[in-house]
């Protein structure tokens, strides 16, 4: 089995990337945001990657973090759903957005995915729930955040936690009420009533 593949992107479709490494060229298919940093990627790149394999095709599906190949081997798992649908739901829903969705019963934000209509993710949530924790998802997404701000540069926004676990309070659900705090950034991180109320207005 390939766990991951480390090389130069030579080459890029809608679908998918052609790594080289080894001077063997690998195509994997990913989300579109995926392909769209691989690209943009210096250098060599690491892509953490599922094999596929039936009678009439092999195929390497990847991800650029452990996270998301986690949550694509999780939606593999649900009667119904195969790779290219999993991948489907990953180009719509970042992996912490689907974990909100399905411990809150988001049945719509999850529907709206490509292929997956209102039973596909009515199975998913049930078949999942168990699987997800919320501690776990909101551990997970604040790491997420405080990567992506080291890499820009910036803080970590401290109120954030406090500030999505307010507007579920208010009955909103988890996965619109983390997007609405992400959007938030002339809030100071501790400040959870100013992040709060800006928020409030991305809703």
């Amino acid at each position: 089995m390939i766990s991951f593949i480390r090389g130069r992107v030579v080459d890029s479709t809608e679908n998918s990337v052609t790594v080289e490494t080894a001077g063997i060229g690998y195509e994997i298919f990913m989300t579109g945001t995926a392909i769209e940093k691989a690209v943009r990627s210096e250098g060599e790149i690491k892509i953490h990657t599922y094999f596929h394999v039936r009678e009439d095709v092999m195929q390497l599906f990847g991800f650029l973090s452990k996270d998301d190949l986690h949550m694509f081997r999780l939606l593999l798992g649900v009667n119904g759903i195969g790779p290219k649908a999993a991948l489907g739901v990953l180009a719509g829903l970042t992996a912490d957005e689907l974990s909100f969705a399905v411990l809150s019963d988001d049945v719509k934000t999850i529907s709206r995915a490509p292929g997956i209509g209102k039973k596909t993710a009515q199975k998913l949530i049930l078949e999942l729930k168990d699987k997800l924790k919320l501690e776990e998802a909101f551990e997970k997404k604040l790491l997420h955040q405080q990567e992506e701000a080291v890499s820009a540069g910036e803080n970590i926004l401290d109120g954030s936690k406090e500030a999505v676990e307010a507007l579920v309070a208010l009955g909103y659900s988890s996965t619109d009420a983390l997007r609405a705090v992400r959007k938030v950034t002339d809030a100071a991180p501790d400040d959870v009533e100013a992040i709060l109320k800006a928020a409030l207005k991305n809703l």
